[in-house]
């Protein structure tokens, strides 16, 4: 497959997820350069803009099995990554697959579980296996996690460690929809509350896992010049002397970065990476993996506002 080939299988998902979810392009293209870049996307939106619906349309396009999580405060490791059943009739203990066996995981409201069950998620997101009872066993080589949360909520959610976030690639916040992509919302879905099916709105496979594979192998080999490596190397590396940042990104941050950078790249059809692919993946990349110095949050300075300036501090490659 060709970088071209790649960017018109891109537009054909934009295409079918437009049927049922009225907006959200910068996140949908954040989601098409997650899946061929091997990583998991953070969704942060408040209640009631289609994160749900979003993840089933993009799986339902793409061709890869879904799975969905609702995550509470009583949900066990057990619950999702599953378990050896005794079985009484045989008097053996037989694999019962927990809903993490999937494709794509939607992982809905992951902060509403305690961390020990957050936890349960760090190997597959990382490695792609599980182990239960000491035995590993792989998940599919398009394993990919969608997990949302909604920032408005404080009472009863147990924020992510830092050792978790990092394992997304991207940390994308959901905006309310513009007017226009407002009313278009009530006119099409008000009529059909009831409908959450991506079927239901005529959205179609466009691809399958031969398909995603062979798209990811172009990405693979979409050209990373060294001049853009040393520009990402000096961007991660500028979030660790930043006085305004207690804690900056880690070397897996700036790996990330170039894949990312070479799916993005691929998503316009160009065989080879610009500093604006970095540029523009950097916020959402960079976003969740900082914290801010307790100086800086008394100035009520944000991370958006430190990453931009780390961004216009350092010179790209011409």
């Amino acid at each position: 497959m060709t970088v071209e080939e790649v960017q018109a299988l891109a537009a054909a998902i934009r295409a079918e997820v437009a049927k049922a979810v009225v907006g959200q392009d910068e996140t949908i293209d954040f989601m098409l350069v997650a899946l061929f870049a091997g990583g998991h996307v953070l969704l942060e939106g408040p209640p009631g803009t289609a994160k749900t619906l979003l993840a089933h349309s993009f799986a339902r396009a793409v061709g890869l099995d879904f799975g969905r999580i609702q995550f509470t405060p009583d949900l066990m490791p057990g619950d999702i990554i599953g378990a050896n059943l005794f079985n009484f009739q045989t008097s053996t203990f037989s694999l019962t697959r927990g809903p993490i066996f999937t494709d794509l995981l939607l992982a809905d409201e992951i902060n509403r579980t305690p961390p020990k069950t957050q936890a349960a998620l760090l190997e597959a997101m990382q490695e792609r296996t599980v182990t239960i009872d000491g035995q590993s066993l792989p998940l599919g080589d398009h394993f990919m996690v969608i997990a949302t949360q909604n920032p408005i909520e404080q009472q009863g959610v147990y924020p992510l460690p830092e050792a978790q976030l990092d394992r997304f690639l991207f940390k994308q916040r959901v905006d309310y929809p513009t007017e226009e992509e407002e009313r278009r919302i009530i006119a099409t879905h008000g009529a059909r509350q009831s409908v959450m099916s991506p079927e239901e709105w005529g959205v179609a496979r466009k691809a399958d896992a031969k398909k995603i594979s062979r798209a990811i192998a172009a990405v693979a080999a979409v050209k990373l010049v060294d001049e853009v490596v040393a520009y990402i190397a000096a961007l991660v590396r500028g979030t660790r002397t930043v006085a305004d940042l207690e804690s900056g990104a880690s070397p897996r941050a700036g790996a990330m970065l170039a894949g990312a950078a070479r799916a993005r790249a691929a998503l316009d059809g160009r065989d080879f990476v610009i500093p604006d692919d970095v540029k523009m993946l950097s916020p959402a990349l960079l976003r969740h993996r900082l914290i801010l110095s307790p100086a800086a949050e008394i100035d009520g300075r944000t991370v958006e506002e430190v990453v931009s300036g780390i961004i216009e501090s350092i010179e790209a490659p011409r």
